[in-house]
């Protein structure tokens, strides 16, 4: 049978203590390094899907750039033309400007 001494098990539970304090730090720090992990691939996910839902937009804006290059082509009137993007609208200058219709 293992007998303790009051002394002994005061030094061995200072002893636990310590290796559960550097214990709980060191499950803090690992935790903290996996839930930044699972934080930047979340969000990382989630810029993606956002981005990939407008491609829909983008083609879209494509498509009315052509279609008022194709139609003012045939008409003296050069025409930018505005397109959203996250809610923004952008405006996309028609390259004819720049290549000296004045």
């Amino acid at each position: 049978m293992l007998a303790l001494t009051l002394e002994t098990a005061k030094q061995l539970a200072v002893s636990v203590v310590v290796i559960f304090v550097v214990g709980a730090f060191l499950a803090a720090w690992i935790m903290k390094t996996i839930v930044q992990k699972f934080a930047t691939v979340f969000v990382l996910g989630l810029l993606a899907f956002a981005v990939f839902t407008q491609r829909t937009s983008l083609q879209d804006c494509a498509d009315k750039v052509q279609g008022n290059f194709e139609r003012i082509g045939t008409d003296v009137t050069v025409t930018d033309t505005d397109c959203s993007f996250f809610g923004v609208t952008i405006t996309v200058k028609d390259p004819r400007l720049d290549g000296g219709a004045a």
